[in-house]
């Protein structure tokens, strides 16, 4: 029993997952995150209950009107399906008697649905992302330096903490990506069918998800050309992805459809289409572009270079591909080369595509959402590619990488230390342009000084609203939030602290034990100089 205990522990699949299981458990909030998720939430709670898709008095900042004049959400199903059964749970559990004295925010409900919704997408991405990497041709070290990458480099972090759709969508992803290369490689029409769904499922979730599912075409497409896969071979697979794949495709493709018809009464259009008619009609006022008004340039290089969005300055590990990829390119194994151009196509076709939308930038949010999943599958590859062409690179170069892993790291742990609205509300009074990432180092600064008062951080805007007032002034996570709210009981609030800590302290030992297994053994029986070991 010890020595399958032992064997378990030194498992590097299993010391990722746990590692994933821990920081997902240590970020979280107990808040849905934002009012996005809140709706999708409420929607899943309609298809069970007698309560009604959008309440009324969220009207007219959020719901349209079917032909039935009933209020119905603009979003997809996909993430409402995801949360159905955490909300299940979690109604009846917020009815137990215990809890008959706790009314407030963070309510039970949400912290069930918001802990076991994101704790389990965070340890399935880490798993799907280690068996991509492994099918990429990673050894265990790298493999290892990859997801831990992505975990804590990415703003995949952050969106661990707030539940809007960004990792759900990276995971069905990744999936996707992961088994239909399993198929291209292997002819296995169960992996085929695996990554199909996963794709397929995506659709329900956001329409724009198709730019993903031909995303993941183009990769297959580009592996086959980079490796020389033409004649008969190709036609075969065409002919197994046709039979599989696109009949998958198409049945996830009517469901969104009999979903939209069913709340709108039409086949054809997009809750877009509709939302836009429905402020035209509010506001006459408004453009007749409405919502896709924004010059393409604004929203493009916005997201690009503006200090308040810019993707390089909220995943800084984009910059590291870029370096790695020019000065490694021809070295580059062809499926790499594939991913790269792929998804860099994916990430440029979602900027692109959100340029003119009237909140191209995904207003509340820490970053750009809108091309956040795009932007962490470019990103995070770098570190494996770094630890692989380490001797390609040079040294400068691979210091010039620990520094921007650091920075990155940075980065993304404060991004989980306040509420993402905080800087939002700051705007107010600090105007434009923001340099967001480093307004947040200084609150972080001025919360453990007590000095936001006296630093000009706080506004009228920000204490108008109680409740507001409360989730940005404090650390987010579910201790502090419930002990900075008040209602709940204190030793619940001294109870849940102490494992929080626990909790930390155990993450931190897990990724430090990694670390010295990786540099001793590097796991797969590649020396120390090859893993994870820093130049000396």
């Amino acid at each position: 029993m010890m020595h399958s205990t032992r064997r378990l522990f030194f498992n590097p699949l299993f010391l990722v997952a746990l590692t994933a299981f821990l920081a997902a458990l240590v970020v979280q909030s107990g808040e849905l995150g934002t009012s996005d998720t809140t709706h999708r939430l409420q929607a899943a709670h309609s298809w069970w209950t007698s309560e009604p898709e959008v309440n009324p008095q969220d009207y007219p900042e959020f719901g349209i009107h079917g032909p039935d004049g009933k209020l119905h959400g603009w979003y997809g199903m996909g993430q409402s399906l995801l949360m159905l059964p955490a909300d299940i749970v979690g109604t009846y559990v917020e009815q137990l008697p215990v809890f008959g004295d706790y009314d407030d925010d963070p309510t039970v409900g949400d912290i069930i649905v918001s802990y076991s919704t994101n704790i389990l997408v965070c340890v399935l991405t880490a798993l799907v992302c280690w068996r991509l990497l492994r099918l990429l041709g990673f050894t265990v070290n790298q493999r290892i330096a990859g997801v831990l990458a992505l975990l804590f480099c990415t703003t995949f972090l952050h969106y661990t903490q707030n539940m809007m759709e960004n990792n759900y969508i990276l995971l069905l992803t990744l999936t996707g990506l992961t088994f239909q290369y399993e198929w291209f490689s292997t002819g296995s029409g169960r992996a085929l069918l695996i990554g199909s769904l996963a794709l397929g499922a995506n659709l329900l979730t956001r329409l724009t998800t198709g730019m993903d599912l031909l995303a993941v075409g183009l990769f297959l497409l580009l592996t086959a050309w980079f490796t020389g896969a033409t004649g008969p071979v190709l036609r075969s697979r065409l002919a197994s992805f046709a039979k599989i794949a696109l009949p998958v495709y198409a049945i996830f493709g009517l469901i969104d459809r009999l979903y939209q018809h069913h709340r709108f009464g039409s086949y054809f259009n997009t809750y877009i289409q509709l939302f836009g008619q429905e402020r035209k009609m509010l506001n006459p006022a408004l453009p007749a572009a409405y919502p896709f008004e924004t010059p393409f340039h604004v929203g493009f290089f916005g997201a690009l270079f503006k200090p308040e969005k810019s993707i390089f300055l909220f995943d800084p590990l984009l910059v590291l591909t870029a370096i790695v990829a020019v000065l490694a390119w021809k070295r580059f194994r062809p499926e790499i080369k594939a991913y790269l151009v792929a998804f860099v196509a994916l990430l440029l076709a979602y900027i692109s595509f959100y340029a003119r939308f009237t909140d191209w930038s995904g207003d509340y949010a820490w970053g750009d959402r809108y091309v956040s999943t795009a932007a962490q599958i470019v990103a995070f590859i770098s570190v494996p590619l770094l630890v692989r062409h380490r001797a390609d690179v040079g040294k400068l170069v691979w210091r010039i990488g620990i520094v921007l892993v650091v920075v990155s790291v940075a980065v993304q742990l404060a991004s989980v230390m306040f509420w993402c609205p905080l800087e939002i509300y700051q705007m107010d009074t600090l105007g434009h342009p923001t340099f967001i990432v480093a307004l947040r180092f200084k609150n972080i600064v001025a919360l453990s000084l007590g000095k936001m008062n006296e630093w000009g951080l706080v506004n009228d805007s920000m204490t108008a609203d109680p409740w507001d007032y409360a989730h940005i002034s404090t650390f987010n996570f579910l201790p502090f939030l419930l002990a900075r709210v008040g209602k709940a009981a204190g030793w619940v609030v001294h109870l849940l602290t102490a494992l929080w800590f626990v909790a930390l302290a155990a993450l931190i030992a897990l990724l430090v034990f990694i670390r010295g297994l990786a540099a001793r053994t590097g796991f797969d029986g590649t020396a120390a100089s090859e893993s994870l070991a820093p130049v000396k």
